[in-house]
């Protein structure tokens, strides 16, 4: 509210929330939007332990219309957004001394009456830096590969959801650029929400994971340890070892003392 309207003018604006939303009604000229999350500390359970770098992403609405969405970054723009965009989410990192901005420029139509941007947003700390896949399906490179012990161990203590559990199936959807797996729970570890729920086989709960279609992830037989971390209401995988490899890699740590947090086991 408050915008001038004006076709040449720029109001500027600060993210301080760490997630939100933003709804642009008959855009004219443009937003600049600067990001500035007051961010929680990235864990509770590791103590001392600072972000390295920051993550935003950006999921448009569905009538994402009027307007496109610049990444402003040391003074240089990246769409990110055309108008009508595919529904894709989009994300970026920079490192906590960068100056990082998001620049929503209005695209000039005869009638904006029926015209709205407007777009979600979430900015964590050291967050889906590393989505990886179930030593099973061992695809891919970067950010596809599987986590390491070390990266396991963090999982563990900091992910916002550890379950114990199989893989039903896995189902890909190609315009988000997706792979959903289903999964079956034995035990639920932690989950920050109620995204694993009664149904599927009798006296387990299921739910879905998501993570990137190009890691190629593929269904394999056994019991998991998944990890991963909320992203706009959806469960996205980080780490996910096969529970008998997790044991092992735990109890090691705990006999040499370099396990960072407690864990149940049994």
């Amino acid at each position: 509210s408050g915008l001038s309207q004006e076709a040449g003018s720029v109001e500027q604006l600060s993210l301080h929330c760490a997630e939100g939303s933003l709804e642009w009604l008959y855009p004219t000229g443009a937003l600049r939007l600067r990001l500035a999350p007051r961010l929680p500390p990235s864990t509770t359970a590791v103590k001392g332990r600072s972000p390295q770098h920051v993550t935003a992403c950006i999921k448009p609405s569905g009538t994402f219309r009027g307007a496109q969405l610049y990444l402003e970054r040391e003074g240089v723009l990246e769409l990110l957004l055309p108008e009508a965009p595919r529904p894709r989410v989009r994300c970026f990192s920079w490192l906590p001394r960068e100056k990082v901005a998001l620049f929503l420029q209005a695209t000039p139509h005869p009638d904006i009456s029926r015209r709205i941007a407007a777009f979600r947003y979430e900015l964590r700390g050291d967050w889906l830096a590393r989505p990886a896949l179930p030593a099973a399906s061992l695809a891919g490179e970067g950010a596809c590969r599987p986590c390491n012990d070390t990266e396991i161990l963090m999982a563990i203590c900091t992910s916002d959801f550890v379950i114990r559990g199989s893989i039903r199936s896995v189902s890909n959807n190609a315009e988000l650029q997706e792979s959903v797996i289903s999964v079956s729970t034995a035990r639920i570890h932690r989950q920050k929400f109620p995204l694993f729920q009664v149904g599927g086989w009798p006296g387990r709960l299921a739910g879905s994971i998501r993570t990137p279609l190009r890691c190629g992830v593929k269904p394999g037989p056994g019991t998991f340890l998944f990890t991963g971390w909320l992203h706009f209401g959806e469960a996205w995988l980080s780490c996910a070892p096969r529970y008998r490899d997790f044991q092992r890699i735990y109890e090691g740590a705990r006999r040499t003392r370099q396990n960072p947090c407690e864990f149940p086991m049994d």
